[in-house]
């Protein structure tokens, strides 16, 4: 969690709006991944004990994979948890730190509005296909994707709100070198 006392009241406002989406992103991903183990758990007793496969599982698993993926993806960048390489950032003086953080922060921001854009595209594209096997919307599988692009748009967005204000707090961002 973020240190709410000392901010101005939009940010204090921003960053619990934030946790609040990433708490329930979480909480979805995390159901997400129960409800497949359970699912799974029927593959297995299905196919071993009854001798009869559920054929559904693997449609609906992979749709929950793009749950899991992509929302927990989305938690990592506003957590700034995400797969990050910092190492040129810790060979570089403070100032040129700052400055890769917040191109790398414009580039997230970037590519969240491309994936929110073309996922928008795909989506609707193919919602009125059905998936084989569970006769879904096709446009489900993408839903996630255009979700997720709109988070990491946002939250970079928000991250460089914070880098402008002198606000930031990301461990790896501006440490002292």
């Amino acid at each position: 969690m973020r240190e709410k006392s000392e901010q101005p009241a939009f940010l204090q406002r921003m960053d619990s709006a934030f946790d609040l989406i990433s708490k329930i992103c979480l909480i979805l991903a995390g159901s997400a991944l129960v409800i497949m183990t359970a699912i799974f758990a029927w593959l297995v007793f299905g196919r071993y004990v009854l001798n009869d496969t559920p054929t559904w599982v693997e449609q609906v698993s992979l749709l929950l994979i793009m749950v899991i993926t992509f929302l927990g993806a989305a938690v990592g960048v506003n957590q700034n948890t995400h797969l990050s390489v910092v190492l040129f950032r810790s060979l570089v003086p403070s100032w040129i730190r700052i400055v890769f953080v917040c191109v790398s922060d414009v580039l997230m921001a970037v590519f969240g509005a491309m994936m929110f854009w073309y996922g928008t595209e795909l989506t609707i594209f193919k919602w009125k296909t059905l998936i084989p096997l569970i006769q879904w919307s096709e446009g489900l599988r993408s839903l996630p994707l255009t979700i997720c692009g709109v988070l990491i748009f946002l939250f970079s967005m928000g991250h460089l709100i914070r880098l402008m204000l002198g606000r930031d707090q990301r461990e790896d961002s501006l440490e002292q070198g």
